[in-house]
């Protein structure tokens, strides 16, 4: 004998089914290939903090598109800046200016702490080392200005771009 579905479970049946239908065969992913008009040399980085979003050229015309978090109001910075520090899950120690506004922060998160912001990669930016592109272990403020300067990604896509870049990578930061 087949129970029938109560006229709540029914709507939410065919919510979750209307849902489903809406986005099947849609990959969701953060980065996309694009259409990139403005004339930089493939292997730039080219960050539009006003949209949130970090394009490595890769081509003429075309670049991969990234939704980044950027800095917060006040924080937020432009210019060339070159890429001078590669590294893989790093251990991180807060700069004099994130320890003054968050005192409780240890001097060290190791590596791999799930309390490690760096998330899985850091593509350091120079000259003063002071800002990076890194991962993140707050994914949920991508898209948003949540940082003190620095431009974050999810890790998956820090990942993948770390795989472009190289030491020297220049890295153009517009509002």
């Amino acid at each position: 004998m087949t129970r029938r579905l109560a006229p709540i479970e029914f709507l939410l049946v065919a919510a979750l089914s209307l849902l489903a239908l809406a986005f099947a065969g849609r990959p969701v992913q953060a980065r996309e290939l694009v259409q990139f008009q403005d004339n930089y040399y493939p292997g730039t980085v080219v960050i539009r903090t006003g949209q949130r979003s970090l394009y490595y050229v890769v081509a003429p015309g075309e670049a991969i598109r990234y939704q980044i978090a950027v800095g917060k109001a006040g924080r937020q910075w432009r210019g060339v800046k070159y890429v001078e520090e590669l590294a893989v899950e790093p251990a991180w120690s807060p700069p004099a200016e994130v320890k003054r506004a968050q005192p409780y922060l240890p001097d060290v998160i190791p590596s791999g702490s799930p309390r490690n912001p760096m998330g899985a990669r850091v593509i350091g930016l120079g000259p003063g080392g002071q800002y990076a592109i890194h991962g993140t272990n707050m994914p949920a403020t991508i898209g948003t200005a949540a940082s003190f300067g620095c431009f974050r990604m999810h890790n998956p896509d820090v990942i993948d771009l770390y795989a472009r870049v190289r030491m020297g990578t220049p890295v153009v930061v517009l509002p």
